[in-house]
């Protein structure tokens, strides 16, 4: 299983600019999010994943990679055709997409190979492009396929959920986020890491959005006051 790579340059880089997070680090330790580097895999994988659950995504995904003989690339997916597609369990748009997305690829329409040259914003536009790719799982395929160090998303409910219990803020606007992601900049991606830990419930805080009448004392984190700063 390969995960995604960072180092204590990183860690040290979050602990300085920023002390609760500092905290959090500290607490939870090296955090492994699995990650898969072949783009156009992840890119299909994500497709499959949208509007259903876990356990029906493995079901589809595992169906589809069987059908294109455990070798998921445009070459075989295009040779499927959206029909052949569909059957594995997935609505008829979701597979037209698909094979939208893989003959674009395979008729040189849209080159991956390129995108690794591209900064972040360029990346984000060009992945957007395809059907059924938005924002959030633009960015998200930045973090896990092509390992991009400074992705923070703010379409991501659990990373909004993990400020909001970090920093002990019924709300995180707009202004709020950009001014934590530049803090965390250039490693916002492992700022996520942590991020999704804490609204997973690594940590014992609560969420001031749910919890607004808890008192000051269970609002606090279980250390010492002096070792956190806002």
């Amino acid at each position: 299983m390969e995960v995604f790579r960072y180092d204590e340059a990183a860690l040290s880089h979050l602990k300085k600019r920023d002390k609760r997070l500092a905290w959090a680090i500290e607490q939870i330790g090296m955090i492994e999010r699995e990650v898969d580097h072949d783009l156009f895999r992840s890119l299909v994988s994500s497709m499959i994943s949208q509007q259903i659950s876990a356990s029906a995504y493995r079901t589809v995904y595992a169906r589809f990679e069987a059908l294109c003989g455990g070798e998921v690339t445009p070459e075989r997916v295009c040779a499927l055709g959206a029909e052949a597609i569909q059957r594995c369990g997935m609505s008829m748009r979701k597979a037209q997409n698909i094979e939208k997305a893989a003959r674009r690829v395979c008729e040189g329409e849209f080159d991956l190979a390129v995108l690794p040259s591209l900064d972040d914003e360029e990346v984000c536009a060009r992945l957007r492009s395809f059907d059924g790719i938005g924002t959030w799982t633009a960015e998200m395929l930045m973090l896990f396929s092509m390992e991009r160090p400074d992705i923070v998303s703010y379409g991501d409910l659990a990373i909004v959920r993990g400020m909001r219990m970090l920093y002990r803020r019924k709300q995180i606007d707009k202004a709020a986020f950009a001014s934590y992601s530049k803090r965390y900049s250039p490693y916002g991606s492992v700022a996520s890491l942590y991020l999704w830990a804490i609204a997973g419930g690594a940590l014992d805080l609560p969420d001031p959005a749910k919890n607004e009448n808890a008192s000051a004392k269970d609002k606090q984190p279980k250390t010492n006051k002096k070792s956190i700063a806002r």
